[in-house]
C-alpha cells in the first residue's frame, strides 16, 4: 500500500474511532421497544405477571423495576402500592431508601478524587483520619472476658475499605459490647445529631473484628470513605455528591434527606412478621420508616444514607456501563471503571455467594458455574437493606434496577426470580 494511502486510511480510522467514542459519551437512557435491542416484549410480560402474583399473595407491597439494554429503557414497571393502608398506587417515580446502594456512589467519589490527585486508594486511612493510625482488633480467646485487644497487623488502607477487607463490621464481633456502649452499631445514621466525621473518629478507636486483609467483613467501610471524601475534598459529603455526581448525571430525585415537597413520593417501609406485611414504625431505626424527612440532617451516611428512584439510579449505572461517561459528562476514566469492576479479593473468599468476588464497591461474578444463576462473568452489582437490588452486565450491555421496601424479609425468592425472568427475555 502506498504511504500516502496508508496515511489517509490511518486518519480515517482515527476519525472513526473518535466518532465512536463521542457516540458512547453521549449515550443516555431513552425509552425503546424491547425488540429493538434484542429482548422480547412477550417474555417480559412473564416478569410482570409473576411480580403481580407476589403482590397479590401479600409477599411484597409494591415494586418498581427498570431494565435497560444498549442504552435503551425497555421495561419500567410500577406494580402494587407504595402505601397499603392508604391504597396508594405505586408509581414509576416513587422514591426509595436505597441503603447500601449508596456504597457504589461513594466508591465512585473516592475514585474521582484519585483521578484529581487528592488521594491514592493505597493510602493509609490515617493520612486523612489520624485516629486510625493505631487500629486494634478484638481477638476471641478462652478468658473470662472472651477476647483480647491486640494491635492490628498493619494500617487500614482506602483499598481495604473499598473492598470490605479492612476487618470493620457493623459493630459485631467479640467486642460488640464496646460498640454498643459507644452507640455505633448497625447501618442506620439518619437519627444522628453529629457530623459523619465525628462519628467515624469515635469508631476508629474501637477494636475491629478482624485484621486488615484477612477476610471479607461487611460493615462501616464506606461510611469511613464518606468521611475521607469530606476531608480530602474540603466539602461536606452531601455537597460533594451533589456537585460531582448527582448534578452531572441529572439525578434530580436522589438525596440524603428528602425535601418535604417530595415526601408524598416516598414509598412506605413494611416489616415481614410471621409471613405477613406490617407497616413499619415511624422511626424504629433500621426497621422503621427512618428520619429521612424530619431528622437532624447532619449525618451523611456514605454506606447507607441515600434515597433515589429507579430512573435516577439507572443513570448512575449507565455511566458505569459507558466506562465513566453519561450525557457528555465524564465522571471517571475507563481505567478507573475497569479497576472498580475487577475482583480485588485475591486469596480472600467472598463468604455469601459462590462464584463471586468483590471489586471496589461492587460484587463481581467470577465463575458462572459456581454462581449457578443466569449471568455473565464480569457482571457487577449489589443491593440494599430494604430488599432492593441492581446489577450491570457489560457483556450483555444490560442494567437492572429493582426497588421495594420490606425489612426484614425472608422466604421470598423475588431476587432470583427477577434474574431468571430478565435473562430469559434476551432473544438475540
Amino acid at each position: 500500500m502506498p504511504s500516502n494511502i496508508e496515511s489517509i486510511m490511518k486518519k480515517l480510522l482515527s476519525f472513526f474511532l473518535f466518532f465512536s467514542l463521542l457516540v458512547v459519551d453521549a449515550q443516555t437512557l431513552e425509552l425503546a421497544s424491547p425488540e429493538s435491542v434484542g429482548m422480547s416484549s412477550e417474555r417480559l410480560e412473564r416478569l410482570t405477571d409473576r411480580f403481580k402474583q407476589y403482590i397479590d399473595e401479600g409477599a411484597l407491597p409494591g415494586t418498581v423495576t427498570l431494565i435497560a439494554r444498549k442504552g435503551k429503557i425497555v421495561y419500567l414497571e410500577a406494580l402494587g402500592e407504595s402505601d397499603l393502608e392508604a391504597h396508594k398506587k405505586m408509581k414509576e417515580d416513587a422514591i426509595f431508601r436505597i441503603a447500601s446502594q449508596t456504597k457504589a456512589i461513594i466508591s465512585v467519589g473516592i475514585m474521582m478524587l484519585q483521578e484529581e490527585g487528592k488521594l491514592l486508594i493505597h493510602d493509609p486511612v490515617s493520612n486523612y483520619i489520624p485516629e486510625f493510625k493505631n487500629s486494634t482488633v478484638a481477638v476471641p480467646n478462652d478468658s473470662k472476658e472472651g477476647y483480647e485487644i491486640v494491635a492490628a497487623n498493619r494500617e487500614i488502607t482506602l483499598r481495604d475499605l473499598l473492598s470490605h477487607t479492612a476487618g470493620i463490621s457493623y459493630g459485631g464481633g467479640a467486642a460488640s459490647q464496646l460498640w454498643k456502649e459507644a452507640e455505633i452499631q448497625g447501618w442506620y445514621f439518619a437519627h444522628r445529631d453529629e457530623p459523619i466525621v465525628e462519628t467515624i473518629k469515635r469508631l476508629a478507636i474501637l477494636p475491629q473484628e478482624e485484621h486488615p486483609g484477612k477476610r471479607f467483613v461487611y460493615g462501616y467501610n464506606t461510611d469511613i470513605l464518606g468521611a475521607v471524601i469530606e476531608i480530602a475534598s474540603g466539602m461536606p459529603l452531601d455537597q460533594f455528591v451533589q456537585q460531582k455526581i448527582l448534578d452531572p448525571l441529572e439525578m434530580n430525585d436522589t438525596h440524603f434527606y428528602l425535601p418535604k415537597s417530595k415526601q408524598k413520593r416516598l414509598a412506605t417501609v413494611y416489616n415481614q412478621r410471621n409471613g405477613v406485611l406490617v407497616r413499619a414504625p415511624k422511626s424504629g431505626g433500621m426497621e422503621g420508616q427512618g428520619l429521612y424527612v424530619d431528622g437532624p440532617r447532619k449525618s451523611f451516611s456514605g454506606g447507607a444514607g441515600l434515597l433515589s428512584t429507579a430512573n435516577d439510579y439507572a443513570k448512575f449505572l449507565q455511566m458505569m456501563l459507558n466506562n465513566g461517561v453519561y450525557n457528555n459528562h465524564r465522571l471517571l476514566s475507563r481505567k478507573s471503571v475497569e479497576l472498580m469492576t475487577s475482583n480485588h479479593l485475591d486469596s480472600v473468599e467472598f463468604p455469601w455467594t459462590g462464584g463471586t468476588g468483590f471489586g471496589l464497591g461492587f460484587s463481581i461474578v467470577t465463575d458462572l458455574g459456581k454462581f449457578a444463576k443466569p449471568s455473565s462473568i464480569g457482571e457487577y452489582g449489589w443491593g440494599g437493606a430494604y430488599h432492593s437490588s441492581y446489577w450491570v452486565n457489560p457483556k450483555e450491555e444490560l442494567i437492572v434496577v429493582y426497588f421495594t421496601q420490606v425489612i426484614p424479609i425472608a422466604n421470598v425468592q423475588d431476587h432470583d426470580t427477577l434474574r431468571a425472568l430478565v435473562y430469559q427475555s434476551i432473544i438475540d
